[in-house]
């Protein structure tokens, strides 16, 4: 189990420090397949979930829209016919933190629950 997924995301202000590049490699070890990427100036994080067809893709987006509510951190949801794509960053510190992994923790497990499988 990703410990990550166990954990809670945190209240953020603006001054709230971003990640540093050694913080972002520790945690991005513990994340198979996530992949971090510059947009705009800012740090992501972000994967790519397959599916069977569109009405999967759509029921996991669904999903995460929901856990996202519940953690009050929201990404950046693409659903296509058969994948998704998730992009996690904190805009109020226009990069990433401790929550963007967290968060990223939580969808592999509900991957892994739509799926029977550990993602």
């Amino acid at each position: 189990m990703n410990e990550l997924a166990q954990m809670h995301c945190s209240s953020i202000k603006a001054n709230t420090p971003r990640l540093n590049k050694r913080e972002i490699s520790q945690l991005a070890e513990k994340l198979p397949g996530w992949r971090t990427f510059e947009k705009d100036g800012e740090l992501r994080v972000e994967k790519i979930f397959k599916f069977e067809n569109f009405s999967e893709a759509m029921a996991f987006s669904n999903r995460v829209a929901q856990v996202a509510n519940e953690e009050d951190h929201h990404p950046a949801l693409l659903t296509e016919w058969g994948k998704v794509t998730v992009t996690w960053w904190t805009h109020k510190i226009e990069g990433l933190h401790q929550n963007d992994f967290i968060m990223a923790g939580k969808t592999d497990l509900l991957y892994g629950d739509q799926h029977g499988t550990e993602k």
